[in-house]
């Protein structure tokens, strides 16, 4: 593993351990060059997959972009980053286990707008604003009439 810092090649591992949910391993890493201590994570990847965008673009699946996006929903909200972390690890499971190596920005829009609606109802809204792509008010105001009359 490069160092962060110095570039260099050669770092040693201090201390591994699981991320709580199980899904990533923890190392704590040393830099024999420049003295530096850095965190990185080692994640299960089942399969390399790839987002259709609605486009038609192909681009590789990316689960950073993935939080980006779910970040920039919750920005401002009083919700758990311990929380967020397990509901992308979920999402990411799930699109894993489609059995498809190709698969929608739709599909992988729906999973995300469960995940948000079960954490936080403003990030949920906000998502939805983007992924929908509304353009004005009245699509809020739909919107919004759909989720009240699914609650009752």
């Amino acid at each position: 593993m490069k160092c962060p810092f110095c570039s260099n090649d050669d770092t040693q591992v201090k201390d591994s351990r699981s991320t709580e949910d199980n899904s990533a391993i923890r190392r704590r890493r040393f830099c024999a060059a420049c003295g530096a201590r850095f965190t990185t994570f080692e994640r299960i990847q089942l399969r390399e997959l790839t987002v259709i965008k609605k486009s038609g673009k192909k681009v590789p699946f990316a689960r950073d972009k993935l939080e980006r996006s779910v970040q920039i929903a919750l920005r401002k909200r009083p919700v758990d980053s311990d929380r967020v972390d397990r509901m992308l690890s979920g999402i990411v499971r799930r699109v894993e286990s489609l059995g498809e190596t190709e698969v929608s920005s739709d599909v992988i829009g729906e999973i995300v707008m469960e995940g948000l609606q079960s954490i936080d109802s403003v990030a949920y809204v906000r998502f939805a604003s983007v992924y929908k792509n509304f353009r004005e008010a009245k699509d809020f105001e739909e919107f919004l009439g759909v989720i009240s009359s699914n609650k009752d």
